[in-house]
């Protein structure tokens, strides 16, 4: 009797030693946009933080907005943002634009931790908006910067532009930029598409111009340049993680964790990771995977 009450004694502190252990695992929920390159991003995260111990949920495919609330909210407790899309958009910031990307960043973190969210250290990626066009055809053109598509738009008004719904919209996208360039794009010749669609709209010559991302890897891959944003209209758009303050003070560790994916990524690796993605055919998941084997992350 007594050797079956030890030995069940031992099951039992063996069973609640694997509760404590199961109950001791952080649940986090990673968030991210709806284009190739926040997918990436959310993917690498979950399987970094889930190597690191973490118990991990993904909420992705989402947009800016609905991801912000959610943040907002305590529905997400990481993703990365751009500096520029909260200065602007989420913080409205009257001359975002023309600061320094040590003073946006500054000013958003600043902002930011008001609303109980808190921005860990920015990656050297930024993956600013830009307006692209087949090189030849620039080239052709003589069109090298924004300054020079508006005046051929204004002079000859024989230029289609394709944009996304989003950027039609926000106060750093075609709004914004109109104001600051002090023009107005003919309604006839503006269309609206979804991003991926652009690029193969404009490698097709379906439109002149495209809103492009800078760190996107079809840029080089479908002979495309991006125009001189010569009047300096789009801010710094910082890749960086972002963590809700509650989940950060509940783990600390995730500062000097997603600080060290944080520091591999730059526009030369963003650009080459999306390229796997939208021109090669990779998975996001093999491609967020192989990345982090390489870095030494996982």
């Amino acid at each position: 009797m007594w050797k079956r009450s030890i030995a069940a004694l031992a099951v039992a502190a063996v069973g609640a030693f694997g509760l404590a252990a199961g109950a001791a695992k952080a649940e986090v929920t990673v968030g991210g946009k709806n284009f190739t390159e926040q997918l990436l991003l959310a993917e690498m995260t979950g399987i970094y933080l889930e190597d690191q111990g973490y118990d991990v949920s993904k909420r992705d495919g989402m947009g800016s907005t609905v991801l912000r609330r959610a943040q907002e909210n305590g529905q997400v407790d990481v993703y990365w943002e751009y500096v520029g899309t909260s200065l602007i958009v989420y913080n409205k910031v009257e001359g975002g634009a023309s600061m320094s990307p040590d003073k946006a960043y500054a000013k958003v973190k600043e902002l930011d931790a008001e609303k109980g969210l808190v921005w860990l250290e920015p990656s050297n990626a930024n993956n600013t908006y830009a307006l692209a066009m087949r090189e030849k055809q620039a080239n052709d053109l003589g069109i090298e910067s924004i300054s020079d598509m508006i005046e051929r738009i204004e002079n000859e008004g024989d230029l289609t532009l394709a944009v996304n719904s989003e950027f039609a919209g926000r106060p750093d996208g075609l709004p914004g930029l109109q104001k600051h360039y002090d023009f107005r794009w003919p309604r006839e010749n503006l269309k609206r598409m979804q991003s991926g669609l652009i690029y193969q709209a404009l490698k097709e010559g379906q439109v002149d111009i495209g809103l492009v991302f800078a760190t996107d890897g079809r840029i080089a891959a479908f002979d495309f340049i991006t125009l001189d944003d010569n009047k300096n209209f789009f801010p710094n758009y910082a890749l960086t993680p972002v963590v809700r303050k509650d989940t950060l003070e509940e783990n600390p560790d995730l500062r000097e964790q997603l600080n060290a994916l944080s520091a591999k990524l730059n526009d030369q690796v963003m650009r080459k990771l999306n390229q796997r993605v939208d021109v090669d055919k990779e998975t996001v998941e093999d491609v967020a995977r192989s990345f982090l084997e390489s870095e030494g992350l996982i």
